[in-house]
C-alpha cells in the first residue's frame, strides 16, 4: 500500500489529509483507524499529523463559491426571484451517529450556511439535504430525493444541485444526483436540472489542498 511505499523510502514525518471536508466517524475516523492499524506494525514509526476536517476553511468555502459562480457564468445564473433554487446535497449517514455525538450533521450545516453567505443567497433561495440512504433505519433528514420531489411539486422549474461534501465527482454525484434525482425532478413537474461539478482536480480544488497542507506542515518545513 502507499504507506508501505513511504516506509521503504524512509519517511520520518507523515501528514494524513482525508478528502472528507466534514468529519464523521464513518469516514474520516475510519481512515485514521486504518492508518493506525498499519503503523502499529512498524518498529520505527514516523511523526504523525492528522487533518480532522476543513468544512469551514476559508479557502474551501471560497473555492466552492468560485466553482458555483463559474458554472453559472457559463450556463446561466438561476433566476431566484422567479423561484429557481440551489440545493446543497451532502452524503447521508444514519441519524444514530448524530445521537452518539458525531459532529457531521452540524459541520454540513455550517458549510452550507457559510457557502450561502459567500454567494449572498437568502434562506429562501437554497436548501440543504442528505443523499444516499439505504436500509430501514432513519437517516439524517431532509432526504435529497424527497426534497427534489417536493420542490418540483411546489412549482420549482429550475433546480441546481451542488455536493459540497465530495472532493471529486463519483457514482453518488454522477449517477444518483445527475441521473436518478434529475429523473425525479422532471417526473414531478420540474424542467431544468443541473449538477454543478465538484472541485475535482481543478485549480481551485488543488489550491484548497495547497492551503491545508501548508497550514498543517508548519514547523516541519
Amino acid at each position: 500500500c502507499a504507506l508501505e511505499r513511504l516506509r521503504e523510502k524512509g519517511v520520518e514525518r507523515l501528514l494524513v489529509l482525508p478528502l472528507y471536508p466534514q468529519y464523521s466517524a464513518t469516514t474520516t475516523a475510519s481512515t485514521f483507524d486504518e492508518i493506525f492499524r498499519v503503523l502499529s506494525g512498524w518498529r520505527n514509526q514516523p511523526e504523525l499529523r492528522l487533518v480532522k476536517h476543513y468544512h469551514d476553511h476559508e479557502a474551501y468555502i471560497t473555492a466552492l463559491k468560485n466553482q458555483i459562480e463559474g458554472y453559472w457564468a457559463s450556463h446561466g445564473r438561476p433566476d431566484f426571484e422567479a423561484g429557481d433554487r440551489l440545493l446543497l446535497s451532502f452524503h447521508g449517514v444514519p441519524k444514530r451517529t448524530l445521537l452518539k455525538g458525531d459532529p457531521y450533521h452540524c459541520e454540513c450545516h455550517k458549510t452550507a450556511r457559510l457557502l450561502a453567505e459567500a454567494l449572498d443567497l437568502g434562506t429562501d433561495r437554497w436548501q440543504l439535504a442528505f443523499q444516499s440512504r439505504f436500509g430501514r433505519a432513519e437517516w439524517l433528514q431532509p432526504y435529497t430525493d424527497k426534497t427534489v420531489e417536493a420542490l418540483a411539486q411546489r412549482g420549482v422549474k429550475n433546480l441546481a444541485v451542488v455536493c459540497p461534501g465530495f472532493a471529486a465527482d463519483c457514482l453518488e454525484t454522477l449517477e444518483e444526483i445527475a441521473g436518478e434525482n434529475a429523473e425525479i425532478f422532471k417526473h414531478n413537474g420540474g424542467e431544468n436540472f443541473a449538477l454543478i461539478p465538484c472541485l475535482n482536480d481543478s485549480e481551485a480544488g488543488m489550491a484548497v489542498l495547497h492551503h491545508l497542507v501548508l497550514r498543517e506542515l508548519q514547523g516541519w518545513v
